[in-house]
């Protein structure tokens, strides 16, 4: 359905068989949220028929954060919910204290659970005297007490060898492609925006009937500002998809969807995992360059963040079949196969 300006898609078709949990299964399961996205926390309980677990959340006059966890949770599998999006330090912060109030409550087993990992992007050095702030993140997480974490669409796949704990990562493409079948586009091309996305791209276009592949040349000259060169590969008439794994002040992408324009692409659509959209990315995507700029609620959207082009698919029952295939140790990667 649309609803002021945007479309919300609250499940999807997931490509398997789902395991969904008896009664009896429930009973060392616990999922708790943190603050920072209590709504999808909540579509996941719904996916596994269970409650979301009670806690107090609170901040001090002086900043500082409180967390209570409200029921037993002596012997049980602890699953927080909680990704670590703006403020993202106050998120993260609130995640050690959910994972070390659980870790000191004699939980048998924590686990994390992020559907977006804030820092991800500072995942190496590019200068000299940076901080790997990825890497630092992941020691924070595991020093807290957590278990194992389970990530949706992580900025770059080394960041699983930065902890130290089980890493589940999991995948919005199945959500995605979902919802671009339903669109029954013709002549399709998958677009990288650039040649650190083409894996993603790749793996994208394969899943929709071996699409071909373009990517966008482009010379990054600073923090949070692109410069589009040129496009690889044929678009010319074609329905150009963009595929990227966040959108953030979308300068890339909008930038790369003027491009496809001006090569002669007949229509664009932008599709990412995470909507981080800092500004302008509402005043740049809402510009008309794109047909459709479709997307997952793993960050809550704010409604000053909605426009006519936007649509959220729900990452919710793909997260959900996760946290069960987690909890009855079968396999979660059989999801993307």
């Amino acid at each position: 359905m649309r609803t002021e300006g945007f479309a919300v898609i609250r499940s999807a078709t997931l490509p398997f068989p789902p395991t969904l949990p008896s009664v009896a299964d429930h009973q060392r399961l616990r999922l708790f949220a943190g603050s920072a996205h209590v709504p999808l926390a909540e579509e996941v309980c719904r996916y596994l028929g269970l409650d979301l677990g009670p806690m107090v959340r609170k901040q001090f006059a002086d900043g500082e954060l409180y967390v209570q966890i409200q029921e037993s949770i002596r012997g049980c599998d602890v699953y927080l919910i909680q990704p670590t999006c703006y403020p993202v330090n106050d998120h993260l912060m609130e995640l050690m204290l959910m994972i070390d109030a659980c870790r000191r409550a004699s939980a048998r087993q924590i686990t994390a659970v992020l559907p977006y990992y804030g820092y991800a992007r500072a995942d190496r050095k590019t200068a000299g005297r940076e901080s790997i702030t990825a890497k630092l993140v992941a020691n924070l997480i595991t020093k807290s007490g957590a278990d194992r974490v389970l990530a949706m669409d992580l900025h770059s796949a080394q960041i699983q060898g930065y902890f130290d704990i089980p890493v589940d990562h999991v995948y919005a493409s199945p959500v995605l492609l979902d919802y671009l079948r339903t669109k029954d586009l013709s002549d399709l091309v998958v677009v990288s925006p650039d040649v650190g996305g083409v894996a993603r791209a790749r793996a994208f276009a394969k899943k929709l009937d071996d699409a071909p592949l373009a990517i966008i040349d482009k010379r990054r000259q600073a923090h949070n500002v692109a410069e589009v060169l040129n496009i690889i590969g044929d678009v010319k008439g074609k329905t150009a998809v963009l595929v990227d794994d966040m959108i953030d002040t979308a300068g890339t992408i909008c930038e790369g969807g003027r491009l496809l324009r001006q090569e002669g692409a007949s229509r664009v659509y932008a599709c990412a995992t995470h909507a981080v959209f800092s500004p302008p990315a509402v005043e740049r995507l809402s510009q008309g360059v794109f047909e459709e700029v479709i997307v997952t609620n793993t960050i809550p959207i704010a409604p000053e963040g909605q426009f006519e082009q936007l649509v959220v698919l729900s990452a919710a029952n793909l997260i959900g079949e996760a946290i069960w295939r987690i909890h009855e140790e079968s396999s979660v990667s059989i999801m993307f196969r």
